[in-house]
Parts: structure tokens; sequence; C-alpha cells
């Protein structure tokens, strides 16, 4: 007979937060979904085939490290938009 296999509460944790980060509370959710993806797929892999739920672990992680390369680039055209305003505003002074 087959054992049933239990979820892990990390992944489900990681994809909640990670679903969060993109709407709720973007920081602190994508932050909170980055940790508790790789706590789950250690504790998955630790289990021995008990646990389950590597997909929404690995869906937590891609949904909050997109957003961290979406802030890091929002950051970075923020910073050179606003440098070349005053880059041009000097010339022209």
């Amino acid at each position: 007979m087959d054992q049933i296999r239990k979820t892990s509460s990390l992944a489900v944790a990681s994809l909640v937060s990670g679903i969060l980060g993109w709407s709720l509370i973007p920081f602190i959710g994508t932050i909170v979904a980055i940790i508790t993806g790789h706590m789950a797929r250690a504790e998955i892999r630790r289990s021995n085939g008990q646990l389950d739920g590597d997909g929404l672990a690995i869906a937590g992680l891609v949904l909050g490290w997109v957003a961290v390369a979406l802030w890091v680039i929002g950051i970075v055209v923020l910073f050179a938009f606003l440098g070349g305003l005053a880059w041009v505003a000097h010339l022209n002074s």
C-alpha cells in the first residue's frame, strides 16, 4: 500500500508569500518567499520521500527572485534616469 505524503508547510508558505510579494506586501513577501522556499526544499530533501511540495517551493522561489530582479532593475533605471536628467541639466546651465 502506498504511503500518503504530506505537503511541506514551508513550501505552501513560500508560494503564498511569493504571491503576496507581488500584490499586498511587496518587499516583505518577497523576502519571506525566498527564505521559506530554500528552507522547504532542504526540508523536503531531508525527509526521504515523506514530504511533498517541491514544486510549490520552486514556484515561491521563482516569484521571489523575479520580484528581486525587477526591484533591482527598477532601481538601476531610476538612478540612470535621474542621473541622466542631472547630466542634461548640468550641460544646459
